[in-house]
């Protein structure tokens, strides 16, 4: 009789209600020894300043938007705490990849339904309107929603509600490519 299991294995993930309070914790940190809360988008726009300020410095000191992110004192711009958050966000996505046995072969999780290409492709074009709607909406997920949430701001509670509320909507279209 065989003994093992011909089930394939899922991968295991933190405890999502001890992931929320663990969140929760750093956004606390993060208003206490900061004095603001969490963004990923500023520091894809001081990454974009330092690659504009690279390659025409001109253009960058001239430009209205991107003279307000150059620092006075003639520092690096990448020396920044949102810089370095993002960077901690990569590393600890890795870790907990490894931790959790997630990172032991390079795959694209997808539906049966769809290819790994299709599903790069869309999570690509998802990745890039969301960027895009970020800066219209003057912050990303972590930033409008989450620190505005917690610092009771309505227009976080109004992110956060039109974020899930549209996401609900567009999940019903979209779910082949993931289930």
């Amino acid at each position: 009789m065989n003994t093992k299991s011909d089930t394939k294995q899922q991968p295991r993930y933190i405890n999502p209600y001890f992931g929320g309070i663990l969140l929760g914790l750093l956004l606390l940190a993060t208003f206490y020894i900061a004095g603001r809360g969490l963004s990923a988008t500023g520091a894809v726009k001081l990454s974009v300043t330092k690659i504009v300020e690279t390659v025409a410095p001109a253009h960058a000191e001239a430009n209205p938007y991107y003279s307000k992110f150059l620092p006075e004192d003639g520092g690096s711009i990448m020396f920044n705490w949102l810089v370095f958050g993002a960077i901690g966000t990569l590393f600890g996505g890795m870790l907990s990849g490894v931790i959790y046995g997630r990172m032991k072969k390079f795959r694209v999780e997808h539906s049966p339904k769809i290819s790994a290409r299709t599903r790069l492709i869309a999570a690509a074009a998802g990745g890039i309107l969301f960027g895009i709607g970020s800066q219209f909406g003057r912050g990303c997920s972590s930033g409008a929603a989450l620190s505005g949430t917690a610092a009771f701001s309505f227009g976080g509670l109004l992110v956060m509600g039109l974020m899930f509320g549209v996401g609900y909507v567009f999940a019903y279209f979209f779910r082949k490519l993931w289930i």
